[in-house]
């Protein structure tokens, strides 16, 4: 009884996701080739509900990927004595190679500062600086300056309203994927919000990974660097060497 009556607690006190994300994508695996200039990639999906749709406030779509993260030194240059010199350094933790939120409306309106810090959806929660030293005042404009380099290139990405909601049940967007992508599993996060508040989300991965010749190239120079180095300056000698040949022949033909 005493079981039953616990089980019954726990169910009781367990969150119902009365409204649940069914997620499509038009690939989940990217190949890295020596002619790779980017990629698109489609998201759709529905909302499966237990209840009927609420009215108000309406369902919003937020989507996040997110590339593989590594360790970032940003330092500042100053100049002294007429020469530039790095005068300041700030490690930065948690900078992913690629960002992109995609959303139904404006951020700020659709999901609540609580939210944001509790999943890191948005660049700025997704970025923090560490390993500040004392002497280094305002620590965040470095973190700033990834975002803001990173923007630049493509890399991070804010698409307010680029998410259609239909019916407040289908939903679909398309982002973009730039060339110089690094290699790795691209977390991606779909969040359903109303008023704010989150009331489901769903997470999958895209593989992203070098092909053929780039993929047996890359292994090579990681697991036999000094085979990788041998098969470099015979390319290179082979490659001069073929020039030379083509040169003198012109000439002398000419």
């Amino acid at each position: 009884m005493m079981a039953r009556l616990f089980a019954l607690i726990l169910f009781l006190a367990s969150p119902l996701m009365a409204e649940e994300v069914v997620l499509g994508m038009s690939q989940n695996r990217i190949a890295i080739t020596a002619n790779f200039d980017g990629s698109e990639i489609l998201l759709f999906g529905a909302v499966k509900r237990e209840e009927q749709i609420q009215s108000s406030p309406p369902l919003e779509v937020v989507v996040a990927i997110s590339g593989p993260s590594q360790p970032v030194t940003v330092r500042k240059k100053s100049k002294k004595l007429g020469i530039w010199v790095n005068t300041e350094s700030v490690d930065v933790d948690l900078a992913p190679s690629f960002y992109a939120v995609a959303t139904s409306g404006p951020f700020d309106e659709i999901m609540s500062h609580v939210e944001d810090l509790r999943h890191k959806v948005s660049i700025s929660r997704l970025i923090r600086s560490v390993g500040a030293p004392m002497d280094v005042q305002n620590a965040q404009r470095f973190s700033d300056a990834v975002v803001r380099i990173r923007t630049d290139n493509g890399l991070y990405q804010m698409l307010e309203g680029a998410v259609d909601v239909d019916q407040q049940t289908l939903f679909r967007t398309s982002i973009k994927l730039p060339a110089n992508l690094t290699e790795g599993d691209y977390s991606t996060r779909i969040f359903l919000t109303r008023g704010g508040e989150v009331v489901s989300h769903y997470e999958t991965t895209i593989d992203v990974r070098k092909v053929g010749l780039e993929r047996w190239l890359f292994n090579l120079s990681r697991q036999q660097p000094l085979a990788y180095g041998f098969l470099s300056l015979a390319i290179a000698i082979i490659a001069g060497w073929g020039a030379s040949a083509a040169f003198q022949f012109i000439r002398q033909g000419g």
